[in-house]
This record gives structure tokens, sequence and C-alpha cells, in this order.
């Protein structure tokens, strides 16, 4: 790919012109040292326990993006601040397709009373490979001083990028988590690194990490529900069935959200797996589950945390499945821009209204 300046960009992007074959995101091809904001593509599936196909969702969604129109109404014109897409790291999803094949078989021993010993390590030596990876692709933007989100591929994926934070962040920083699952699963079908288990290891491995609010939750096991207890004023939960009764009595968005909110504070990351919205906006989401937020809800709640004057430090779009008819990209693409503005206007890099 032939790089772009920032002002070449910009002037590319509002000419409205068709994106090439090859083209990044929003149909870029921003030189990355010239932008504010980094996106690292990880595609990766290794441990997912249902659906497959998620760890195409990058490149999809880059695709997809193609065909999405840059100007927001909250976020005045996302795009002038810079935004650049990595090249999707192509050895990371060759490891990740040997690591599935391998969870498949510690899977079927698990169902026949067994264990694979031999594939349960390849499998976990493979996500520290991926940990990694992330963190270290996530460290070098930023010591450049960019601004650094993922996109994956199963919530597995950004613990790099979480570490990279809680290792340069001189303050501490809370997690905004919106899902269907609380994640909180120990070493989930045996697997340490599972995408079930990511806030379970982000609370164990992070020590700048101040509480973690979550959103959506609405499928979990008595396991997590008595972990999230257990974190204390560490952690908070706005289930779903709790927000849609709260909806149904006549209460606003404002009024639902605002407590879990101002729990955060000032620093905070953004953690969203695309299946804390409802199955019609993602039907081949590794995980679907009845009910959830819709599109705009989420839109709002990602909006309240930047009118609330929180710096949004880094976030991460996960478990976006892959369909024949892109529908599943066409929704997290425009869930990725969303969380593109919302980044920058909380920096301060781009207005708000």
């Amino acid at each position: 790919m032939s790089y772009r300046t920032l002002e070449e960009e910009i002037k590319v992007l509002e000419q409205g012109l068709p994106p090439q074959e090859g083209d990044g995101f929003i149909g870029g091809r921003l030189d990355p040292d010239e932008a504010s904001l980094v996106l690292i593509p990880v595609p990766w599936e290794a441990t997912v326990s249902f659906g497959e196909g998620t760890a195409k969702a990058p490149d999809a969604m880059r695709i997809s993006s193609h065909q999405l129109d840059v100007e927001t109404f909250h976020y005045i014109k996302p795009y002038v601040a810079g935004i650049a897409m990595l090249d999707t790291d192509k050895s990371l999803l060759k490891l990740s397709n040997k690591a599935r094949k391998k969870a498949l078989k510690v899977i079927e021993a698990l169902e026949e009373g067994k264990t694979n010993k031999k594939a349960l390590k390849f499998v976990n030596e493979a996500s520290v490979t991926l940990n990694s990876s992330v963190y270290e692709k996530s460290l070098e933007q930023i010591k450049k001083g960019k601004l650094v989100a993922v996109v994956g591929g199963d919530h597995s994926c950004p613990l790099g990028l979480i570490k990279a934070l809680n290792d340069t962040q001189e303050e501490a920083f809370g997690i905004l988590h919106v899902d269907a699952h609380h994640d909180l699963r120990k070493a989930y079908e045996g697997f340490t690194y599972s995408h079930a288990s990511i806030f379970y290891n982000v609370m164990n491995e992070c020590d700048k990490i101040s509480n973690l609010i979550q959103v959506g939750i609405r499928d979990y096991s008595s396991e997590e529900a008595l972990r999230m207890k257990e974190y204390g004023k560490r952690g908070d939960c706005l289930y779903d069935t709790n927000m849609q009764a709260q909806l149904a009595s006549g209460k606003s968005l404002e009024e639902v959200f605002t407590p879990y909110i101002e729990q955060l504070p000032h620093n905070v990351y953004l953690s969203i797996d695309i299946d804390g919205l409802e199955p019609l906006n993602c039907p081949n989401t590794g995980t679907p589950v009845p009910s959830g937020l819709r599109y705009g809800e989420l839109e709002h709640l990602i909006f309240m945390i930047v009118k609330s004057g929180r710096n949004i430090i880094g976030f991460d779009l996960c478990e976006v499945g892959d369909s024949d008819d892109g529908w599943d990209a066409n929704v997290g693409s425009r869930v990725l821009y969303q969380l593109c503005g919302a980044i920058l206007a909380s920096q301060g890099k781009i207005d708000f209204k």
C-alpha cells in the first residue's frame, strides 16, 4: 500500500471518491506515523466455544467500511485527526487456525471425560504468543504517542493492549465492558486465555485497573456472578434484565446508564463485544444471546462517556462474526467508527456536539 499524508488523506475522504481495492479502514491509506489513532487488527479465534468466523472480522470490517459515509452526528469529522489501520498479521491468523484445530481436540476430549494435555499445551502457548504480539504492537504505538485500539477477533484479543496501557499509564483507569457475558471464568475449558476469561485475566494481571463496570450481561455462570460480587467496589454490573425493566418502567437511557458511568474514574478503557447488542445486529457472532442493547443505545452509552468529560485511553471491538451477506461486518464497521470518534473527541483531537 502506498501511504498518504494526513493532508492528502483528508482531501481524498472529503471528496468522497470510491475506495480502491486494498484501501484501509473507511477507505483510508494514511501513514500510521501521521495518525492520532492506530487500529491493530487481530485475526484470532483459537478458543471460541460455539460459532466460528470472528478471525476474519478485522478484514471484513475494513472492507465493509468502504461504503460507510465518514460524517457522524456526535463527532465532528473523526477522520481529520487521522485514523490508520495496520495490516493484518497473517502469521497470527495462521497460528490461530492451527490453535483452533488443537482446541477442538481439547473440547472433544472433555466431552468424553478425558484431557488432551498435548493439544491443551499447544493452545495455551499459542495464546501467550498472541498476547505478546498484541502487547508489543500496542507498546510500540503508545511510545510514539498514538492512541491505540484492537479490532478482533475473539474477546481474548485485547489483553495485550490492556497490559500495555497498564504498564504505561501513570494513573489508574477503569473499564467499561459491554457484552452478553461476564467473561470472568477461570481457564474456561482448560484454556488459560479463553475468550470467556478475558476479564478474569485482566483483573488478575493488571494492577492499575480501578474498577470494572459491565453492561448488557445476560448469560453467565454462578462462578462469574459470585466473582463480580467479590470484587466489591471494584466491580458493578448493569444486567440486561435490570436495564430492560428500568426502560420499561419509563426511565430514560440517561437515568439508567448514569449511575454506572459515575463509578468510572477519569481515565476509561472501552471493551465492546458485539454480542452485547441484540442478535439482529450480530446474528453470526460466536455466542449470540436474545435481548441486549439496541444499536442506538450502545451509541448513546459511548457518547455519554465522552459527554461526562472522561478520557478514553483505548478500546477494543471483538466477536464480530463472518456472514455471506456482510451484515455483521456492516454493523461492526459502524460501531468501530463510533468508537474512533469517541476516543478522538474525549482526547480533544476533534470536536463533538
